[in-house]
């Protein structure tokens, strides 16, 4: 298999951290396949242990965790190994959630679903050079919606508030939010 010739480096450490406990599965086979050496966790606290105790030459931490914040971990890698390549994943793609990654120290940003090809690329990919734009990116539709529903995050799911900051019609915004989210 040609993906498990990768130049990776001499340190392949790699954390994974999600809450998602299949996902964690395919993603660390996937990632072992290509030449790292994976050690996964499923929580901030089992992130951070990790990150304090052996800090990988990779990381790949999911945002949203059942027990905080994945930049919590972001921010404990840095520290503890400044040259981590780090590429946070989540399943709320919001421009401003990305800006603070990058900002913590996230090498990139990428949304749920993303393939083992994808990361493998954002973990790889040298300073000079962007990795190539996924193969099915978000439609203006879905991020619309993303935006939406992390302006309602915010302003804790109280919809007159969150209309009133998106300049919005509370009804049109009601009938936005009970609608799915769009492909």
């Amino acid at each position: 298999m040609a993906e498990a010739q990768l130049d990776i480096g001499v340190d392949k450490t790699l954390l994974l951290v999600d809450d998602d406990e299949p996902f964690l599965r395919r993603l660390a086979k996937a990632m072992e396949k290509r030449g790292f050496d994976v050690e996964t966790a499923d929580s901030v606290a089992g992130g951070k242990a990790v990150a304090t105790a052996r800090p990988p030459a990779f990381a790949v931490v999911d945002l949203r965790l059942e027990d905080g914040n994945g930049l919590d971990i972001v921010e404990t890698l840095r520290e503890k190994r400044p040259d981590s390549r780090i590429v946070v994943l989540t399943g709320y793609g919001a421009i401003a959630t990305a800006v603070a990654a990058v900002k913590i120290g996230a090498t990139d940003y990428l949304s749920k679903p993303a393939d083992a090809t994808d990361i493998t690329n954002a973990l790889l990919a040298t300073d000079d050079e962007l990795p190539p734009p996924p193969e099915n990116p978000m439609s203006a539709d879905r991020v619309r919606w993303e935006h939406i529903q992390r302006v309602y995050e915010l302003c804790d799911r109280n919809v007159s508030e969150t209309a009133r900051r998106l300049n919005m019609h509370r009804r049109t915004l009601q009938r936005i939010l009970a609608k799915r989210s769009p492909k």
